[in-house]
């Protein structure tokens, strides 16, 4: 967003604290700014990375406690126990995070289940927390010697905290770790396969998004003047989700909108139900239940997506022309051996998919590895670039062995690969999905991204993103939304995605899959072109005209097995290749 815009929202709040509205009002708006800055963690945590946290609360729990106890014990400023708060909760969720994000499946929202529990109660049993009667009289909050009180002053002090907030993650989304985050959510293969760290950066959203409610907690606890374990049990934390969840749990203005809408909503149905019904009760948690069913069926992606439709999406300045280029690795020379796969086997139990292959890749040479439908070339593939173990045999990778290691350990070292079903993120442009190959060639942190201190980079970044756009052929479709492109310009970008991140060799599966005959045509010429520049290339493919055209060398397999390897010329004229294939030798 621009910067207008921000000034324009600060000017909005400042003149909401202006405005004759009631003080019940007040109270609500700074309610819901509390709720919104742990929903915007729940954003990065559950609408970005797809990690799904019933613990927010506890972290909430955690800056409460940690002022109230340190100014009614020690009598410290509440703006040192903020730090102090922060590092406690930055702790516990490093300790946390490092344990459950290494689970999968439902086993991640039930670690967190079982850690909110566990806070709560501790909050509760602890004589020096005041156990469930908790902490009275904490102090209220000075800013530059004025109280702010708990009405209007306190409304702008939220309300400037949560809007910094919502502008540090939105410059931290539209980043190179954003970009990084983003593409946790549908697989972990693809990011590792860049070079991303995927476990590291699941702990660093884990850790923001708890320390989000740790502000949240420090400032409730100067709100309410007291604590008890109440607000941050695991029934908050169900409500936290609620709330981003019907808001919008992709959008960072989803967690206000739904922190609103939800709040305003619990007090009027607090009040309307039990005169209609005739009978007290929390009524409104079967209201929200059945709201949530509703919404997951027909609004999966919350209400500020039905808005977000309305909005102008702003195109990326076109701003990098000046840009100095990235840092280069070195290419090997031509003739030099780039891939030596010695005698690799797999084996999944008794079964062998992959037995005794062997190989070479020279510089600028493209080799195709081919054969029939479970042949093993694809096992044979990921077993090359990490994403499979060996089980026996060697791989070296410019004279290097790159067996065991991991898939972004050996995209370090200059392996690249595109994937036989594409893999990329959908809501992101072309530029962006290609730039996120370039990861490994940037250097700036979250801590830079949310500052604005990375600009110089993503202007390099973007630069060389285009400059591989233009390679392929696909310069103009460079702010198209990738999910809408056809499969074969889909296809053309995850090799420029893959041409980012400058490998000495690159890996295509399948890469003519689904291609219309136009399209292969393309994909040839941008092998050939590749080549020219002195790219070598491993390629797994179906399509026998494109392999006869393009490579120099092919390796056929056949039954997990080495069948023959040539020229194209001589695998054409081989009777064991003819008999693979067609099943005779006549």
């Amino acid at each position: 967003m621009k910067t207008k815009t921000w000034m324009l929202l600060a000017l909005l709040v400042l003149a909401v604290a202006f405005l004759p509205l009631p003080d019940f009002w007040i109270t609500q708006l700074n309610y819901i700014g509390l709720y919104s800055l742990t929903g915007l963690g729940l954003v990065l945590l559950t609408g970005v990375a797809g990690l799904t946290s019933f613990g927010q609360a506890a972290f909430v729990g955690i800056g409460a406690y940690a002022t109230a106890w340190l100014t009614l014990n020690l009598g410290m400023s509440p703006w040192l126990t903020l730090l102090i708060g922060l590092g406690i909760t930055a702790l516990s969720a490093l300790v946390v995070g490092g344990i459950t994000l290494r689970m999968s499946g439902h086993y991640l929202p039930l670690a967190t289940i079982a850690w909110g529990l566990s806070l709560y109660y501790l909050m509760g049993n602890l004589d020096a927390l005041g156990k469930y009667d908790g902490l009275l009289g904490v102090p209220g909050l000075l800013v530059l010697g004025w109280d702010v009180g708990q009405g209007r002053g306190f409304f702008v002090l939220t309300w400037v905290i949560l809007l910094l907030a919502a502008a540090a993650l939105l410059m931290l989304l539209d980043s190179r770790p954003g970009r990084a985050m983003r593409s946790l959510k549908n697989g972990t293969q693809m990011a590792e396969a860049m070079g991303i760290p995927t476990l590291r950066y699941k702990i660093v959203i884990f850790v923001i998004a708890a320390l989000l409610a740790s502000v949240s907690g420090w400032l409730f606890a100067h709100f309410q003047r007291s604590v008890n374990p109440s607000p941050f049990g695991l029934k908050m934390g169900i409500e936290y989700l609620f709330m981003t969840v019907v808001g919008g749990v992709g959008h960072v203005w989803g967690a206000i909108t739904g922190a609103f809408l939800t709040k305003l909503l619990e007090d009027k149905l607090q009040v309307l139900l039990p005169q209609l019904i005739g009978t007290s009760g929390s009524y409104e948690i079967i209201v929200f239940g059945i709201v949530l069913v509703l919404m997951l069926k027909f609004l999966p992606d919350g209400l500020w997506s039905m808005v977000a439709r309305f909005l102008p999406q702003p195109q990326r300045p076109r701003n990098w022309d000046a840009a100095p280029p990235l840092a280069e690795r070195s290419k090997p020379q031509a003739g030099e051996l780039v891939l030596e796969v010695h005698n690799i086997r797999k084996a999944f139990g008794g079964l062998v998919a992959v037995n005794d292959i062997s190989f070479q890749i020279q510089a600028g040479q493209i080799v195709g590895l081919i054969g029939p439908n479970g042949a093993g070339k694809s096992t044979t593939f990921n077993l090359i670039t990490g994403v499979l173990g060996l089980t026996g045999g060697q791989v070296l990778f410019r004279q290097q062995p790159v067996a065991g290691l991991r898939s972004r350990e050996i995209a370090q070292r200059g392996m690249s690969r595109t994937f036989q079903h594409v893999k990329m993120i959908p809501d992101m442009t072309v530029l962006e999905n290609v730039a996120l190959g370039g990861h490994l060639r940037g250097g700036k942190g979250v801590v830079a991204a949310m500052t604005g201190m990375n600009r110089d980079e993503e202007k390099q970044l973007f630069k060389e993103a285009e400059r591989q756009l233009q390679r392929i052929g696909m310069g103009e479709h460079l702010h198209e939304l990738a999910g809408n492109l056809a499969m074969g310009p889909q296809r053309l970008m995850e090799i420029a995605r893959a041409l980012c991140s400058d490998p000495a060799l690159l890996l295509l599966d399948e890469p003519a899959a689904g291609l219309r005959h136009k399209e292969k045509k393309a994909l040839a010429a941008v092998l050939r072109q590749l080549q020219s520049e002195g790219m070598s290339i491993l390629l797994v493919e179906h399509d026998m005209d494109l392999v006869m055209d393009v490579c120099d060398h092919l390796v056929v397999m056949e039954f997990g097995t080495l069948l023959t390897q040539g020229t194209p010329a001589e695998i054409q004229q081989s009777p064991a290749v003819r008999a693979a294939y067609l099943g005779t030798e006549h």
